[in-house]
């Protein structure tokens, strides 16, 4: 059996080695390092993990699941920037809010309802402006949530001048059902930031693409990512609880 010890010296370095080759990829790219953001995601992950990471300098975390993430989040210090990544239901749109007020950001908004719930919660609660990124499907894949790039410029327009209390930040997609992505998804991802931006008139280095993850974060920021979810590589394999 692993002493906490030892798995805390692992993980800190698992840590160590993400940053590292995201430095080299975003070298490689022509990007300064400091633009592309490390999201380490903790889903199913002990608080004490977690503590071991912000203990080393890690500021910037994710979580997946509503429920989980309300437990988790005032148990730890609230100058962590959390970030809720996936499909948000809108009926968990309060509990979030509620319960991890040092919410950074939604990753990713997928239809107009959740984006009006979240903008309503986000001024009954009197919070600043929460940022979101309008999530897209670019595999096609059904199993997949996220707008069509076909309405990602629709969607993004309603963020941005329909909630008053929402910060349009950009885009997101997640990968294939393996958790890798193609040059093909990016290069999709990367095609709706032009049209986005066209549309609202924005410039595109306002505009962020949140793509790539533990099997394929390199290639993403290569492909213009500025925004990373690595979980396995840092945290080790994930803890699904069996079913019964």
């Amino acid at each position: 059996m692993t002493s906490p010890v030892v798995a805390e010296a692992v993980t800190v370095a698992a840590l160590r080695s993400v940053m590292l080759r995201v430095q080299q990829a975003a070298e490689r790219s022509g990007t300064k390092p400091d633009r592309v953001r490390v999201v380490a995601v903790s889903k199913t992950k002990p608080i004490s993990m977690i503590r071991q990471l912000y203990d080393a300098g890690h500021r910037c975390f994710g979580e997946n699941y509503v429920q989980e993430f309300i437990e988790k989040a005032p148990q730890l210090p609230q100058d962590i920037q959390w970030h809720f990544i996936g499909h948000l239901q809108s009926n968990k749109v309060k509990a979030l809010l509620s319960g991890v007020p040092n919410l950074a950001m939604v990753e990713g908004v997928d239809n107009q309802k959740v984006a009006n719930n979240l903008d309503r919660m986000v001024s009954t609660l009197g919070r600043n402006p929460l940022r979101v990124l309008v999530q897209v499907n670019t595999s096609g894949e059904e199993s997949k949530s996220g707008v069509d790039p076909s309405n990602c410029v629709d969607l993004a327009k309603h963020v941005k001048l329909s909630c008053p209390n929402l910060e349009f930040s950009g885009l997101m997609t997640i990968g294939m059902l393996d958790y890798t992505s193609t040059p093909q998804n990016f290069q999709t991802l990367s095609n709706c930031r032009t049209e986005v931006c066209k549309a609202l008139e924005m410039d595109e280095e306002q505009c962020e693409l949140s793509m790539g993850m533990s099997g394929d974060f390199e290639l993403a920021i290569e492909s213009g990512s500025t925004n990373v979810r690595v979980g396995s590589t840092i945290f080790g394999p994930r803890e699904y609880a069996k079913k019964q």
